[in-house]
């Protein structure tokens, strides 16, 4: 990758504005934000800093997954409450 430092220095991640480091190997700017650690690929040298674009880190997706699958249940009872009671 041949990307200008200046433009580095200045770039953040547009999820949550922590600066971003090289990974030339995986052509791609990555979030030094370790809760965040969004990858954004780099194509033809220029930055594509979108996160629908981004590739979300091993750890991020198991996070994700793990509150996925809480927030049901969570939602579940909140619904419960809410809904009348078949014993009225």
């Amino acid at each position: 990758m041949n990307l200008n430092p200046q433009l580095l220095e200045i770039l953040a991640c547009p999820a949550c504005k922590s600066p971003l480091e090289v990974d030339d190997e995986a052509s791609e700017l990555v979030c030094t934000n370790t809760e965040c650690g969004l990858a954004y690929p780099v194509r033809d040298d220029i930055p594509v800093l979108l996160v629908d674009e981004a590739r979300k880190p091993a750890g991020a997706e198991e996070a994700a997954d793990e509150a996925t699958r809480s927030a049901p249940a969570a939602s579940g009872e909140r619904r419960s409450n809410s809904e009348p009671s078949s014993d009225a």
